[in-house]
């Protein structure tokens, strides 16, 4: 009877922390665009910060710097789909590019900044 609760409360433990995980997804409207750094030698590929809201928080995801990524198929306004697991991030525009990204800013969502 001791083993059966021990796995018991072992197995609800478990479930609560997969639910506490920081994964969330849908679809969102891009709000900006920024370049981010510099390109040099070691660096070659420009990175950009895509910043966009979601019903919880506002985002500011930093693409990845081994990631060839064109300012172009991120449009400013434009539906984009996301994918936030921790501070891990996937962006993808209307027109079907993926990015790759990394959330450098996480702020609570405010009734003024939507």
């Amino acid at each position: 009877m001791r083993k059966v609760l021990a796995l018991t409360v072992i197995g609800l433990f478990l479930a609560i922390l997969a639910f506490a995980a920081n994964k969330e997804s849908g679809s969102t409207n891009l709000k900006d665009v920024q370049p981010a750094g510099t390109t040099d030698k070691k660096h070659k590929k420009q990175q950009f910060d895509l910043s966009f809201s979601t019903a919880k928080n506002e985002y500011t995801c930093r693409t990845n710097e081994n990631q060839s990524v064109k300012a172009t198929d991120f449009v400013v306004g434009s539906t984009i789909g996301y994918k936030i697991n921790g501070n891990k991030g996937e962006v993808k525009s209307a027109s079907g590019k993926n990015a790759k990204c990394t959330l450098v800013r996480v702020a609570p969502l405010t009734a003024t900044s939507q």
